[in-house]
C-alpha cells in the first residue's frame, strides 16, 4: 500500500516519531492513524524498556519557584550523555516535571518508593498510587497522559534511558 506524505506528516505532528517510524507504522496498519498511533506507542514502551537499567551518570537540576516565591521545588533528572543533558526538549520535561510536582504534591516516584506500611493503611492502592507517586499522576499540561508516559515519549524519541532521581518541595509555612 502506498502511504501519501501527507498522511505521514499527520501523524508525525500527532506522534514526533521520526518519518521512518511513521511510514512503517502507516504501512503496517494499512493507512490507520489510529493503529499507526498505537503501533507508535507499543514501539516506543519496547524502546523504554530496554533502555531500562542503562546508567543515567549525566542530567540537570532543575528549579521551579511559583508566583509569590512561597513555593519552590529543585529536581534531579538523570540521562545518558551530556548531549542530551544539552538537549531543548530534555530541558523543557525538567521544567514541566519540577512544575507537576509543585502543582500535585507527590510524595513519591514511583510505586515501588511507596513503605509497605504506608500502602498497608490504604483502602484503595490505586487511587493513593495516582495522587502520590509522581509517574502514575495525570500529567497537568496534557491530562490525557501520565507522567509515566510523558517520560516514555521522550526516551523513545532521545534513545536514551532518562530517569526522575529525587525531587524536594518547599513550601511556606508547611
Amino acid at each position: 500500500m502506498k502511504i501519501s506524505l501527507e498522511l505521514i506528516k499527520e501523524l508525525r505532528n500527532l506522534t514526533s516519531a521520526s518519518i521512518s517510524d511513521c511510514r512503517k507504522a502507516l504501512q503496517e496498519s494499512e493507512g490507520d492513524i489510529k493503529k499507526a498511533t498505537e503501533l507508535l506507542r507499543k514501539w516506543g514502551l519496547e524502546l523504554v524498556s530496554s533502555k531500562e537499567g542503562q546508567i543515567t551518570k549525566e542530567g540537570r537540576i532543575e528549579a521551579y519557584v511559583h508566583t509569590g516565591n512561597k513555593l519552590g521545588v529543585l529536581l534531579e533528572v538523570g540521562c545518558e550523555t551530556d548531549f542530551v543533558a544539552q538537549n531543548t526538549e530534555f530541558a523543557q520535561f525538567a521544567k514541566d516535571i519540577a512544575m507537576q510536582i509543585a502543582a500535585c504534591n507527590p510524595l513519591y516516584i514511583k510505586k515501588e518508593d511507596v513503605p509497605i506500611g504506608v500502602l498497608q493503611e490504604q483502602k484503595d492502592k490505586e487511587t493513593f498510587y495516582k495522587t502520590h507517586c509522581l509517574l502514575e499522576q495525570a500529567f497537568i499540561k496534557d491530562p490525557s497522559i501520565t507522567v509515566k508516559d510523558y517520560l516514555g515519549g521522550l526516551i523513545a524519541k532521545l534513545s536514551e534511558n532518562i530517569t526522575i532521581r529525587r525531587f524536594i518541595r518547599y513550601k511556606i509555612g508547611a
